[in-house]
């Protein structure tokens, strides 16, 4: 370890009181893990690092790594902030979350599958019935369907935060079409044009593998037992937010990349239209919500899917990744079970833990959550991307009533947890180092050898000073992550 004092950026580095520094330990001195990155940064003059990260900017911009904030119904595209000075997680650290995450997908998938046949977890009254049956997402179309492999999720990006003593926890497991692994590849690939020998000499592993592991599950899923299955990416459209992760993955995976428009299902067999007629479609990875992917079933007045999909796929003509009706496990209500579902099917104790939760449904945990609001976050069941939270801390007495009025009129669709203080990481602001609040979403692929995660992940940041909330659709950002071999 080596003092502060040694390098000019860090005299002024002041620590957040009472959280978590990824780079500074309590002893006013850096981690070890910090120290070559830091003593690399200590002999670059701020000149050098305010050009790396005008650099940075420019290749945002010219590859056009943006993303759709939609504010007065006009879509902007905005360049997604990119934080220069990397996260770094210990080879130690990464394989407590890397086994953490497997064991609690394991059980996700098992309650999925359990949920959408048997349903002995509701029998043996582990997870309450009428929490499965309110839930907007529990799909009856999806029962006793049988997918490949009885794998449900595919993809999981699963967001974990650490607490003011470096303990890990489980904020939210994405499990329908989670987002931002396409930033996670980018920023790996700019650091490497700002910092080329500082990869290497920190022996950071790797994250450029992931469109390869995915080509390889989604190629495993065709029903068809042909050597080139016909694979296509599904999107929404230019108008989606995360268009450009589509464009991204389909690029460097090499496969269609596909609207609704495109596809055509014809005696159960879903077709993609080409120049040279129409080719038969295997697997299709998709980034459009349940509720748009068949008008025939779901939303009728969807433009964005495919009229007879849903027969196509219970046909078994047509993989769909990752599977309809998975929003019933990453239900904010029903992430309260998850630990239950680790005892209940792995007989295992969970490596990860919950942020302990609320659930408004509950008329005693809704009095306690009521008269403790000021210390209290209360989201939304089945909302991401940081819209319609109640940050009981930062809320005037008003909006404090009125949102306590919107609870009351359906309390199953809130929960509320204690305000997590969310660690923090240096971040390059205007020439100098500041402590940023960070969170980390890895992703995991589940195929049918198993589950494998790339050692990283998105690492949002909340650039706003003092903000907790790193959704970028909220002003945050994001930086490179580096997992140590």
């Amino acid at each position: 370890m080596f003092n502060m004092q040694e390098s000019g950026y860090f005299n002024q580095y002041n620590p957040i009181g009472g959280v978590w520094d990824e780079m500074f330990g309590a002893d006013s001195k850096i981690r070890d893990h910090y120290s070559k990155v830091i003593s690399y940064l200590s002999q670059e003059s701020p000149e050098e690092l305010n050009k790396k990260e005008e650099l940075a900017k420019r290749l945002f911009m010219t590859q056009g790594i943006t993303f759709t904030v939609y504010n007065s119904g006009e879509g902007i595209e905005k360049i997604f902030p990119f934080d220069i000075i990397p996260r770094i997680i210990t080879a130690a650290e990464w394989a407590f979350v890397e086994k953490g995450i497997k064991q609690r997908l394991t059980a996700l998938n098992l309650f999925l599958k359990d949920v959408y046949h048997n349903q002995f977890i509701i029998k043996d009254g582990i997870v309450p019935i009428d929490i499965i049956y309110s839930c907007p997402h529990f799909l009856r179309e999806m029962y006793q369907l049988q997918v490949p492999y009885d794998i449900y999720v595919h993809i999981a990006g699963i967001d974990l935060i650490r607490d003011h003593d470096g303990t890990f926890y489980v904020l939210e497991d994405n499990l329908r079409t989670p987002s931002g692994v396409s930033y996670m590849l980018e920023n790996r690939e700019i650091t490497k044009r700002l910092f080329p020998d500082l990869l290497p000499q920190c022996n950071v592993r790797s994250v450029t593998e992931y469109p390869a592991l995915l080509y390889k599950n989604l190629l495993a899923l065709s029903p068809r037992p042909i050597s080139n299955p016909t694979i296509v990416l599904l999107s929404p459209g230019i108008y989606n937010s995360a268009y450009f992760e589509h464009t991204t993955l389909a690029r460097l995976m090499g496969v269609e990349l596909v609207e609704g428009r495109d596809l055509v299902v014809d005696n159960h067999k879903v077709y993609m239209k080409t120049t040279n007629g129409l080719q038969q479609v295997d697997v299709i990875y998709r980034r459009v919500d349940d509720d748009y992917l068949d008008p025939l079933v779901f939303n009728p007045k969807s433009m964005l899917g495919v009229a007879g999909l849903m027969g196509a796929y219970r046909k078994g003509n047509v993989a769909i990744v990752n599977a309809i009706g998975n929003g019933v496990a990453d239900d904010k209500a029903v992430y309260v079970y998850v630990p239950a579902m680790i005892k209940y099917y792995l007989n295992e104790e969970p490596i990860l833990k919950n942020v302990p939760t609320y659930q408004l449904g509950n008329a005693n945990e809704k009095e306690y959550v009521f008269a403790n609001i000021n210390k209290m976050v209360v989201k939304k069941t089945n909302e991401s991307g940081g819209y319609g939270m109640l940050m009981g801390h930062a809320s005037t007495e008003q909006e404090i009533e009125d949102y306590k009025n919107e609870i009351l009129k359906a309390p199953r669709n809130f929960i509320a947890q204690p305000t997590i203080s969310l660690s923090a990481a240096p971040c390059y602001i205007q020439g100098e180092l500041a402590p940023r609040r960070i969170d980390l979403r890895p992703y995991a692929l589940y195929g049918p050898n198993g589950i494998e995660i790339v050692p990283g992940g998105l690492t949002r940041v909340a650039l706003k000073e003092g903000s907790l909330v790193v959704n970028s659709s909220q002003g945050g950002g994001s930086k490179d992550t580096w997992v140590l071999g």
